[in-house]
């Protein structure tokens, strides 16, 4: 993938309808940050921006959470609900599926005690105004987690070859008010695929604020 390949494809409803066409893309595994970070919290009302394969939602209604999975792929939301259904009907009956073009949907406002979205990579002016819309599905007291590689990470596995869909913490933190969030921008290292197919040490961009 060349540099000057239009990041919108990433975007495209096809692009993830033809990825999640074959064989699994990802391990089913929750996001490690996610662990981390919510592993403490209170179950409540939870949106996954971005489900893909389900992993998280899945993760988050096993430990009690009625959680929405929003995602661009029909393709993507099938295989979600069926790995949901072999999870078992408890953790089934907690999960709502929601296709959603989040370049354009609007989540209910302070809807959520937690709102998650891991790995979405977007241009400064469409991330900054997703990022506006997630915060505002967040409940007073609940939690926005947003996490992304590093810029200085690109050249990891799985990574666009886009420079202008990365951003730090620091730059996703500045969307948000500091009089109405408590915020942390963090830049996490931890083992993860690179790009000879071995693991390693990755670096990525964390923002985890709590509103007010």
């Amino acid at each position: 993938m060349s540099d000057d390949v239009d990041p919108a494809q990433f975007y495209r409803q096809e692009y993830w309808d033809e990825r999640y066409g074959g064989e699994p893309v990802w391990s089913g595994n929750p996001n490690t940050l996610l662990v981390r970070y919510v592993s403490g919290l209170t179950p409540g009302t939870a949106l996954d921006a971005g489900s893909g394969e389900g992993g998280d939602v899945i993760w988050l209604a096993r430990r009690g959470w009625q959680v929405t999975g929003a995602d661009i792929s029909p393709v993507a939301l099938r295989r979600s609900a069926a790995a949901a259904e072999k999870a078992g009907p408890e953790v089934a009956a907690r999960i709502t599926w929601q296709q959603a073009d989040l370049l354009h949907w609007a989540p209910p406002r302070a809807a959520f005690e937690l709102v998650s979205a891991q790995f979405i990579h977007l241009p400064a002016g469409l991330r900054e105004d997703l990022h506006r819309r997630l915060a505002a599905a967040v409940r007073p007291g609940g939690t926005l987690l947003i996490v992304s590689h590093h810029p200085a990470d690109i050249e990891g596995a799985n990574r666009p070859n886009a420079p202008v869909m990365f951003a730090t913490a620091t730059e996703m933190a500045a969307v948000l008010d500091p009089g109405d969030w408590d915020i942390e921008a963090a830049e996490p290292e931890r083992e993860g695929a690179l790009p000879d197919g071995g693991t390693g040490t990755v670096r990525d961009a964390l923002l985890r604020a709590v509103r007010r």
